[in-house]
C-alpha cells in the first residue's frame, strides 16, 4: 500500500496511490491516518477496498493538488543522530556506540513539497535526507527486533531540516536546532513494509539548486529500523502513528569545505528509492 493525504493544510483527506499518478479516495472509509487508524489495524484493513475500487475504475488523477504529510500529526517525532559512519566523521563527532536520540516538535511536520522556513536569526539552516519509520502499534519494552518489525506500519521520506547554530552552539540539547516550524517535510507517501523488498538497501539522494549534495544508502546505517524501534521501546512508549527519523548519510551543508547553508530562494529536492521524492522552496519565516 502507498498511503497519501491530499488537500490543503489542516484539511487533508486519506487516499491510496495506485499507479504512477492516480489515487483511490478513502475519506469515506477512514477519518485520517492517525493514532486510531494505526492502532485499529492500519493499512491491512484497506487492501481489499483499494483493490476493488482500483479494478472498478474508481480512481482519480493526482494532478497539481497539494500532497500533505502521509500521517496526521504524531504524538512525537524521534530523531536519531550520527547514524551513518561517514556522516559522523564529516561532523567531526565520535561514531556512537549506541543510538543518539533527540526529539523534534510534532508541529514541525509538513507536506513533502511545502515551503521550508529559514528561522528568524538563522545563519546555518541545513538539509538531511532520512528514512522515516512510522509506528503501527503501541510499543513498550518490545522483546526483540522481530517484535519491532511487527510494530512498523511503514516507511517515509523525511527531510530532517536542522539549524546548526541553534543545535550545536547555543548549549543544551539538539532539540533547539531541530524544532522550528516546517523542519520535518514528510512523504509523499507512507509505503507499507510488504512493498519494500529490503529496507536495508534503499538508495537516498538530495540536491540543492540542482547540485547533488547527498548520495547514500540505508545499507550503511549503523543501527537499522528494527533495532531502533526495539531500542527506543526500552526507554519510552512509542504510540501508533509516531515517527522516527533514522539519520542521514554524508553530504550535509555543515560538512562541506567551506560549509554551505540554505538561503532564501534555494530549492531542495530529495528522495529514497521506492518511497518517492520531495521538492521544497526555501523562504524566510514570516
Amino acid at each position: 500500500m502507498h498511503l497519501l493525504r491530499l488537500g490543503p493544510t489542516g484539511g487533508e483527506r486519506p487516499a491510496a496511490q495506485v499507479g504512477a499518478a492516480e489515487y483511490v479516495d478513502l475519506s469515506d472509509v477512514v477519518g485520517d491516518f492517525d493514532e486510531a487508524f494505526f492502532a485499529g489495524g492500519g493499512a491491512g484493513l484497506l487492501h481489499d477496498i483499494v483493490a476493488q475500487r482500483s479494478a472498478s475504475g474508481q480512481t482519480f488523477r493526482l494532478g497539481a493538488q497539494r500532497i500533505g504529510a502521509p500521517i496526521a500529526r504524531p504524538h512525537q517525532i524521534v530523531g536519531i543522530g550520527l547514524n551513518y559512519r561517514d556522516h559522523a566523521i564529516e561532523a567531526g563527532m565520535p561514531i556512537p556506540a549506541e543510538p543518539i536520540v533527540f526529539t523534534k516538535a510534532p508541529n514541525t511536520l509538513g507536506g513533502p513539497n511545502d515551503d521550508v522556513h529559514i528561522p528568524r536569526g538563522s545563519a546555518k539552516t541545513d538539509w538531511e535526507v532520512e528514512l522515516g519509520v512510522v509506528i503501527g502499534s503501541r510499543s513498550r519494552y518490545l522483546e526483540d527486533e522481530q517484535a519491532a518489525r511487527r510494530a512498523i506500519a511503514g516507511y517515509v521520506v523525511v527531510n530532517d531540516v536542522s539549524e546548526r547554530s541553534f543545535q550545536l552552539e547555543r548549549g543544551g540539547q539538539w532539540v533547539k536546532g531541530k524544532s522550528a516550524e516546517t523542519f520535518s517535510p514528510c512523504g509523499p507517501m507512507l509505503v507499507t513494509p510488504d512493498e519494500i523488498p529490503d529496507v536495508a538497501d534503499l538508495s537516498m539522494w538530495l540536491d540543492v539548486n540542482g547540485v547533488r549534495r547527498q548520495t547514500g544508502s540505508t545499507a550503511t546505517m549503523l543501527f537499522g529500523p528494527a533495532f531502533l524501534v526495539h531500542y527506543l521501546s526500552q526507554f519510552m512508549v512509542l504510540e501508533p502513528g509516531d515517527l522516527i527519523s533514522t539519520g542521514t548519510p554524508p553530504g550535509v551543508g555543515m560538512g562541506l569545505d567551506p560549509p554551505v547553508f540554505l538561503r532564501v530562494g534555494d530549492v531542495v529536492e530529495l528522495g529514497i528509492d521506492g518511497l518517492g521524492s520531495q521538492r521544497q522552496q526555501v523562504v524566510a519565516a514570516p
